[in-house]
């Protein structure tokens, strides 16, 4: 650390913000106490300078001190603006006055970007337009009117000032195909007003899901300003030059480039190769980057530090084929690389690739020594001090963390490959360890990682950086000098495009090779570090020993008669070793000399750094399984619709139902989004990844609507799924009739249940079946039945000796006939179950008193969107509920809902309060 004083600093700067960015108050102060001792007792023992603790220790402090800083800093003005708490408000109708501060993107029928406020009024007493609501006021706006816009603007400004400068995140719902071109306008630096909803972002809503709220805090951002139609915004397009118009002109370039990659390129080759050359990743097709998300190759992607090096490569060779020095083609180079960045969406993986290359690229222009390390610490440093937040980022975790690994442990690799001729052994290396040291991260934020990730990053990579990302460079650049030639390139690179896009297909048939893991803890994350560092230091030293002769302390060492085993002894004019060898002094001088301590341990070390590796990835993978004889209930919060998680104490999984998008008839072609949402990819499947749920042993679907029936879907095709268990109809949808074929193909078992029928997971919990009714004509084929809610499969759950009962979207028919068959059995009444699952979202076509009384259950909880369309769940449900004192949870007010059911009772949370 003495030699890389710089390295030490950005370590404990990085160090004590996330110090910072994780504890607050006392706990921040023991975390603090408790860094500032190993500098201290480093300098104790004489490990480093007295000087370079005090430089570490400042380090420490400084960044714990900055990020608090920057927390503070980093809050909304507009509730002290305008005078109302944030929850006020949250939905309140608004005009806001500001300058676009982001590239505008379009979506199908959604346009997005950033808006830097000036200005803001509150609307007093008025509703929020909805979307879609009719009589909507409509107005036409020419943003040439400066004269009118200017007067908005001023006016909307006028409402408040000490809002100026917050950023808002807009998002307007166009309404007509026309009004696209009108959107296309818009500019980044554009001066404008817009009249919309003020929407705070949504938490997570689930346990380990996606936070948008705190991710939009990242970019300093706290609230959404949605707005209906161009009608609702005013744009003064710029005028006068500012700062930020190198920003304007950098987006116009990118979409020029854009459109001239759509114009060479066809679908989806064109949304591909603009990720790939220039950095556009919102036109690349969904399936094609889940396929390379599946295989670990969407860096490839992204514009990172493997653009970057050929970039400047390139360029490099290019001057100097000019004839121009070495110093000026250093100069140029190092000009150039801020463009390319710039140009490629300054990502950043990009920036940090940039910054180093331009660190670099003046360092040998000064004639400096140069140190990987110290120019990758210098990187991330002034990148944390611009931004702290950027610690947070995937991509700068990813791009940093991997090319550090790639400094420190490629050494430690390469002897391992030494018998491998040089290009081999350098691939195989430097892929195998970005492959080891991005593992950790991939699994932490993707929950998958593919045994055959090493293999496809081995062939593809070279494959698409050398042939396929420079043919596409190459027609971008000649596309307005030489068409014909740039369409030939484009052509050629569409084939190797599709070679790619087969060879990743094929690969991700193996769908055996794909590992679920669950999100691993930070000390597990520091654990296989220091694991892998000590593994592979340990078969270096123990390769070296192997390799080096020694000799003994009193021997002439023949240097001259011997070479490194593997090369070639030239015997020319040497002695002859045979009368060499009849000398014992000779003899002794080709024993090797007795191990000295390190290697001696190398073996013993190698292993024992192997088994912990082993024992530590085990347990990672397997971390859901270990379980302590209780079982668990997941109501998760999808939005409108249902779908419950159930964990038994013997560790199988049964997902019911996975809840599902509904859309409202045909939507137009042009307000079709490229990625729309939908809640299975986008949130059931992410969430049973992240709890390192590696299959579902059972999926009970209660019948076909798309709000149950529409999230499976995606699991379906993202995990191994033993059974589908359903209520023995079929519905005359689309979505249902693909979700059964692709049930049918991936090999899933297809059971129709009935009234009667029972399935017992383990010892400790049962599944009986009350509906649907058996078939009084022994109908075996599955029948079209259009009403599902009243054939929802309903089954009563006993778990460590309590009962739930899951109901679907039964209505009261349903509840009458279980009523009536159970009575005709002699029951009068039933045993009482500690939860029920409300059926229909709390409709108050299902859950009626009789239905209550004879269950008398002591909870129920209840599963529907937030602000949904239907009013569920509607209030003579409530009043039923609270009249039979049941204790009721929502998934609208309170998120995803977890009871743990052990044999001592059932501990309830929930993720909202």
């Amino acid at each position: 650390m003495n030699r890389r004083p710089l390295l030490s600093f950005t370590v404990c700067w990085v160090a004590g913000s996330a110090a910072g960015c994780v504890f607050s108050g006392r706990s921040l102060l023991l975390c603090l106490a408790g860094l500032l001792l190993l500098p201290v007792v480093w300098a104790v023992s004489g490990g480093i300078r007295w000087k370079t603790a005090a430089a570490l220790v400042t380090a420490l402090i400084v960044a714990a001190l900055y990020w608090e800083y920057s927390e503070i800093r980093n809050v909304s003005l507009l509730p002290k603006a305008l005078g109302h708490p944030a929850g006020e408000l949250n939905e309140a109708y608004v005009t806001a006055a500001g300058v676009i501060a982001s590239p505008v993107e379009r979506d199908g029928d959604r346009v997005d970007f950033v808006v830097k406020l000036s200005g803001i009024r509150l609307h007093q007493g008025e509703q929020a337009a909805t979307e879609g609501t009719e009589g909507e006021v409509k107005a036409e706006v020419n943003p040439g009117v400066a004269a009118e816009t200017d007067a908005e603007i001023d006016a909307a400004e006028a409402g408040v000032r000490d809002a100026e400068g917050e950023r808002v995140t807009v998002q307007i719902r166009l309404q007509e195909e026309s009004e696209i071109a009108e959107a296309a306008l818009w500019q980044r630096g554009d001066k404008l007003t817009i009249e919309g909803e003020l929407i705070q972002p949504q938490t997570a809503r689930n346990f380990g899901g996606f936070d948008y709220r705190a991710y939009l805090l990242t970019q300093k951002i706290h609230w959404l300003l949605k707005g209906t139609g161009t009608a609702s915004v005013k744009v003064n397009p710029q005028v006068s030059w500012e700062p930020a118009t190198i920003l304007r002109w950098n987006d116009k370039a990118r979409s020029v480039l854009g459109a001239e990659m759509s114009r060479l390129f066809q679908e989806p080759h064109a949304g591909y190769m603009k990720g790939l050359v220039i950095g556009i990743q919102k036109e690349l097709d969904p399936e094609t980057f889940r396929q390379f998300s599946q295989l670990g190759l969407t860096h490839i992607l992204a514009i990172s530090g493997m653009h970057v090096a050929v970039y400047v490569g390139v360029i490099l060779v290019l001057l100097r084929r000019c004839r121009l020095t070495r110093e000026t083609a250093l100069t140029v180079t190092l000009l150039l690389v801020p463009i390319y960045v710039l140009l490629s969406g300054a990502g950043p993986s990009v920036i940090r690739a940039g910054i180093m290359s331009m660190i670099a690229l003046l360092a040998a222009r000064l004639g400096m020594l140069k140190d990987g390390l110290n120019i990758l610490a210098a990187s991330a440093l002034m990148m944390l001090v611009w931004n702290p937040y950027l610690l947070l980022s995937v991509s700068f975790q990813l791009s940093f963390l991997v090319t550090a690994g790639l400094m420190v442990y490629i050494p430690l690799a390469a002897p391992l490959f030494k018998r491998l001729p040089g290009w081999l052994g350098s691939s195989l290396s430097v892929t195998i360890i970005a492959q080891l040291v991005s593992f950790p991260l991939t699994v932490y934020y993707f929950n998958q990682f593919s045994l055959l990730s090493v293999a496809a990053n081995l062939l593809l990579v070279p494959f698409i950086t050398f042939l396929v990302l420079p043919l596409g460079t190459l027609a971008l650049l000649l596309g307005r000098i030489w068409n014909t030639a740039a369409l030939l390139l484009a052509q050629l690179a569409e084939i190797l495009n599709n070679i790619t896009f087969a060879a990743v297909e094929w690969v991700n048939g193996f769908t055996a090779g794909v590992l679920i893991w669950a999100s691993p803890s930070f000390l597990w994350i520091c654990l296989y570090y220091g694991l892998l560092y000590g593994l592979l230091l340990a078969l270096k030293r123990r390769t070296e020993a192997r390799l080096v002769p020694q000799f003994m302390d009193d021997e002439t060492r023949p240097l001259a008669e011997l070479d490194l085993p593997g090369n070639p002894i030239n015997t020319t004019n040497q002695p002859d070793l045979l009368s060499i060898a009849n000398s014992r002094r000779a003899a002794l001088a080709f024993q090797a000399y007795p191990p000295t301590g390190a290697t001696r341990w190398s073996n013993p070390a190698a292993i024992l750094c192997a088994i912990g590796l082993t024992i530590l990835l085990y347990k990672g993978y397997n971390a859901e399984a270990i379980r302590d004889g209780s079982g668990s209930i997941s109501f998760l919060d999808i939005g409108q619709g249902d779908s419950s998680l159930i964990t038994t104490p013997g560790g199988t999984h049964i997902l019911v139902d996975g809840g599902g998008t509904v859309s409202f008839g045909n939507r137009e072609e042009w307000r079709i989004r490229r990625s729309p949402f939908e809640v299975g990819a986008k949130t059931l499947l992410p969430l049973l990844k992240q709890r390192g749920i590696h299959q579902l042993d059972a999926v009970i679907l209660t019948h076909g609507d798309q709000d149950h029936a529409g999230g499976l879907q995606a699991v379906l095709e993202g995990m191994p799924v033993s059974a589908l268990l359903f209520n023995g109809t079929l519905a005359d949808t689309e979505p249902y009739t693909k979700l059964m074929t692709t049930a049918l193909d991936t090999g899933v078992r297809l059971y129709p249940v009935q009234q009667g029928m029972s399935l017992a997971p383990d010892e400790a919990t049962r599944l009986n079946f009350l509906w649907p009714e058996q078939r009084a004509d022994g109908q075996i084929l599955p029948e079209e039945v259009e009403d599902q809610n009243h054939e929802s499969v309903v089954f009563r759950l006993e778990m460590n000796g309590r009962s739930f009962l899951f109901t679907g979207d039964m209505d009261q028919a349903a509840e009458e006939a279980i009523l009536r068959s159970a009575r005709q059995s002699g029951i009068a009444q039933g045993k009482p179950i500690d939860v029920l699952k409300a059926a229909h979202h709390g409709s108050k076509t299902a859950t009626s008193a009789d239905w209550l009384a004879f269950w008398k259950p002591g909870a129920a909880v209840i599963s529907a969107g937030v602000n949904n369309l239907y009013g569920h769940p509607h209030g003579v449900v409530l009043d039923r509920l609270a009249d039979a004192n049941t204790e009721i949870y929502r998934t609208d007010q309170q998120g995803e809902i977890q009871l743990r059911v052990g044999k001592g009772g059932i501990n309830v949370r929930h993720k909202l309060n």
